[in-house]
């Protein structure tokens, strides 16, 4: 089942890029990383074959705790847990007119079990394991003189009630001295849910296409093979940004996005309890509009320690206004050696549809008992380790980095988790 939070392979991009944006889960491995050090100029490289750059290995596990799954209205158990495991081939080459090209394959699969999933069936009797893979590639085509970068990017997430298909365009400028950089990005989801009702509220007759779902359980389709039938959310998203280089020690980005969502935006299986004692299927408005902004924000302060900062404001047409505030500060032991302790605030305003179990009214029009809605203030907190010795890690030449992430997540719901990663970096 789609997971009401954080991603676990996603935390552990999320750590390594100090970023969070509140769009949509996300299926890419290749976004850019926000760095203090110069790019490195191939310029002067003589045209080559296709090679191998790099290889990451990322690894996670994530679990948690809480009492309002949308599941059962908005009460009960919350628990879930989930392992990922993702890895991302980057592939390198000059072409004839010496622009580097960077070929990018990603590949992930999640296994998790939600203990609410069970209560789909009013019984408890439905599966609380699920699967996901997500696939991805993305080509950039890098101009260094002249600092231009254009590149093209395609993603898949497959698991049983939800299938997502992405694409995307992305651009980017350098200034003449190099040392500001303009980002943009368009992109688009085209998503089908799964129309999975709780097992008392099966429609007596529901038709989506040619596709047929009845209340006695029988289903129908082309040719009568069995099927279930789907609804449409579509997600267009264009983000901007820009990098600026003050000094030698001090960098700072501003980023932008607009986001605009449309079709099924609910969840066929989350219930909703009538101030009567009666419940339904959660109803939400059939379109959705977001504007987050941020700033970021680097500080080189000497040969150990590197401040990382950031802050988003989030608003959108449901109501909902939020703000984060994140502290990374990584600390050279040695210099092949170091420790990132980090810390994020969020707060959020609840959507004008939300309420808690049993305080909708019937004739509320939009009505959702999902307390991803409600308004609740969390705290992130965790410490990285990362390890990049010149001869490889543990004397393996090719393994030339490696990094552990573990982070705990409070939320004034209730709602508690923890997620471990590790991230293997080959050459």
């Amino acid at each position: 089942m789609r997971k009401i939070f954080l991603s676990v392979v996603g935390f552990s991009l999320i750590c390594r890029m100090s970023a969070h944006a509140q769009i949509k889960p996300d299926t890419s491995f290749n976004k850019s990383k926000f760095s203090l050090y110069e790019p490195v100029d191939t310029s002067s490289y003589n045209a080559r074959a296709l090679r191998v750059d790099e290889i990451d290995f990322v690894s996670s596990y994530y679990n948690q705790n809480g009492n309002h799954s949308a599941v059962t209205g908005g009460i009960g158990t919350e628990k879930v847990t989930d392992i990922a495991t993702g890895l991302t081939l980057n592939l390198v080459w000059l072409n004839q007119a010496m622009n580097k090209n960077t070929l990018a394959i990603g590949f992930g699969f999640d296994y998790h079990t939600a203990a609410s999933q069970a209560f789909v069936s009013k019984t408890g009797a439905s599966s609380p394991d699920g699967t996901r893979i997500y696939p991805s590639v993305d080509w950039t085509v890098e101009n260094e003189k002249k600092g231009l970068s254009f590149g093209i990017g395609t993603y898949y997430s497959g698991e049983y009630n939800y299938q997502s298909l992405g694409a995307d365009l992305h651009f980017s400028q350098k200034t003449k001295d190099k040392s500001g950089e303009f980002t943009a990005k368009l992109q688009g989801y085209f998503d089908q849910v799964k129309l999975i009702y709780p097992s008392e509220l099966i429609p007596n007759s529901t038709t989506v296409g040619t596709v047929v779902t009845s209340a006695s359980g029988t289903v129908g389709g082309h040719g009568g093979k069995a099927s279930i039938p789907s609804s449409p959310r579509n997600t267009y998203a264009a983000s901007f940004s820009y990098s600026q280089m003050i000094n030698s020690r001090l960098q700072v980005a501003f980023m932008g996005d607009l986001v605009t969502q449309n079709g099924y935006l609910g969840l066929p299986f989350h219930r909703v309890y009538f101030t009567n004692g009666k419940d339904t299927v959660e109803r939400l408005p059939s379109s959705r509009f977001k504007i987050p902004v941020g700033f970021r924000l680097n500080y080189f302060a000497g040969d150990n320690i590197i401040f990382r900062t950031y802050y988003r404001y989030y608003a959108d047409n449901w109501g909902t206004k939020a703000s984060t505030a994140n502290l990374e500060i990584a600390y050279k032991l040695s210099p092949f050696f170091s420790l990132s302790p980090f810390y994020r605030f969020y707060t959020q305003t609840a959507a004008k549809y939300f309420a808690p179990y049993g305080t909708h009214a019937p004739t509320d029009q939009y009505y959702t008992s999902n307390y991803e809605y409600a308004q609740f203030q969390s705290n992130f907190y965790g410490i990285g380790l990362r390890l990049a010795p010149p001869k490889g890690v543990f004397g393996w030449q090719n393994l030339h980095d490696l990094e552990l992430r573990y982070g705990h997540y409070t939320q004034t719901t209730g709602l508690a988790s923890d997620v471990i990663s590790v991230n293997l970096g080959f050459k």
